[in-house]
């Protein structure tokens, strides 16, 4: 006989392997979209996990997972190649278009500020 307790966890359980699947579909696209892809998985405090994906043609993106066994579920369901760190050789890799810099200028160097959210 299951226990309530045996319950929940199953439960809790099935919903973190929903979450997974859509997450690993998602990554799926996203390589699909960039000819393949590679990823990192960081903690992004109470907000969850952060899965950053770098196509093979340079574009990037990423996706927010609620923790980061969620994140490693996803990505490992989904096949994508993760590094441990996003460093300088994986970060080259990324290309910038004229969005992100006007962006990046624009909160560095006292641009145009973000609007109001």
């Amino acid at each position: 006989m299951l226990s309530m307790a045996d319950t929940a966890a199953d439960t809790a359980d099935k919903k973190q392997d929903r979450k997974a699947a859509k997450l690993a579909r998602q990554i799926g696209a996203f390589a699909k979209q960039h000819g393949g892809a590679e990823g990192q998985i960081a903690h992004i405090g109470q907000a969850g996990t952060r899965i950053v994906l770098v196509g093979t043609d340079g574009g990037w993106g990423d996706l927010v997972a609620p923790t980061y066994t969620v994140a490693q579920l996803a990505a490992e369901k989904a096949g994508l190649t993760l590094h441990e760190e996003f460093d300088g050789e994986f970060a080259a890799r990324v290309k910038t278009g004229p969005y992100e810099w006007s962006r990046m200028a624009g909160i560095q160097i006292g641009g145009a500020a973000n609007p109001a959210a």
